[in-house]
């Protein structure tokens, strides 16, 4: 039987590998990548977590290399998707097929691109919504119905999609059932000009050597246990449930700026996220408990899809981002 001394010492060790995991993906990533240390870490609490992950950002900054080499020092299977307005349902998530065999014909089910650990579904928002909806199931249920039949995907399972600014011509809005099922939304920006100096003597001056693996899939699903043990006190949650519930206007208790400009907010999966973010965090931070900080770092990446401002924002230029530092000033801390 376990004893409470060999319990914290194992999570004590669970910390401390996590930390030095950190360490490990920052030195091989800065290998290929240079800046954007706060995408990479957003990145991280949602592989750690579990969680399917949104990247924002306009083309040529990298999205689709950050991911690539994740799922190259992770050890995992990995699948690029590239959307475009004729893609159909059955590209992405497989068709049966008539097949001859030695028993006859029969109908045989081919798999399809999503069947892989890691996802990148490049440039979602370039194809319509019917095909959008095709990775609803997969990365809510992570598994494909085919023909009434149920075929499981690989674990661990993850879905990175990348998307162009909506303003950008040919971009179709996700679906606000869609959004909902990613974690996060990481906006990658411009770089500073000594960082994009940097990537451009170094992506013409020869090819960077290959990342070497240091994970396997099996650590990051026992990664995700260890971040759902971490212990959290009721006042963080409440603080976490409370921002999540600040967003949604017309409710008892909403701020006056929330109604006058949010159309709607964000649901229960927003402080579910909020938590499961902020132990991750605290574990990447070498914590072995979780702060209103976490919970505070984490409101923009788990907020921005979900809250959608109305056009009376719009024609004040107040955007998702002020209304959520608004929220965090607004919303009583611990």
């Amino acid at each position: 039987m376990t004893t409470q001394t060999e319990s914290y010492e194992a999570e004590q060790q669970a910390v401390e590998a996590i930390a030095r995991a950190k360490t490990q993906i920052d030195e091989q990533l800065s290998q290929v990548i240079i800046g954007q240390k706060a995408v990479i870490q957003e990145m991280l609490i949602a592989l750690l977590s579990g969680g399917h992950c949104l990247i924002t950002g306009a083309p040529g900054l990298a999205k689709t290399l950050l991911i690539k080499s994740l799922a190259e020092l992770f050890h995992l299977r990995f699948n690029r998707i590239q959307f475009t307005p004729d893609l159909m349902p059955a590209d992405i998530t497989g068709t049966e097929i008539l097949e001859d065999t030695p028993e006859g014909r029969r109908m045989v089910f081919v798999k399809g691109p999503i069947f892989a650990n890691m996802i990148l579904a490049d440039e979602i928002n370039r194809t319509p919504p019917k095909t959008q909806a095709a990775l609803l199931e997969a990365m809510q249920e992570h598994q494909v119905t085919a023909a009434g039949v149920r075929h499981k995907l690989e674990e661990p399972f993850f879905v990175l999609a990348t998307q162009n600014p909506i303003e950008m011509e040919g971009t179709y809005p996700l679906p606000e059932a869609q959004l909902d099922r990613f974690m996060f939304n990481v906006v990658i920006d411009y770089l500073p000009e000594d960082d994009e100096v940097a990537v451009v003597q170094q992506t013409t001056s020869g090819r960077p050597a290959p990342l070497e693996p240091i994970f396997s899939g099996e650590d990051v699903l026992r990664f995700h246990e260890v971040v759902r043990k971490v212990p959290i006190a009721e006042d963080v949650v409440r603080y976490a449930v409370r921002i999540a519930k600040a967003t949604r206007p017309h409710r008892a208790g909403s701020p006056e700026f929330v109604n006058e400009w949010v159309n709607w907010g964000a649901g229960t999966r927003a402080g579910q996220n909020l938590v499961l973010g902020g132990k991750a965090r605290a574990l990447l931070a070498g914590r072995s408990h979780v702060t209103p900080d976490d919970i505070r770092a984490l409101a923009h990446p788990v907020l921005r899809h979900r809250v959608l401002v109305n056009y009376r924002a719009e024609a004040e230029g107040v955007g998702v981002e002020q209304v959520i530092d608004k929220l965090l000033e607004t919303v009583p801390g611990l």
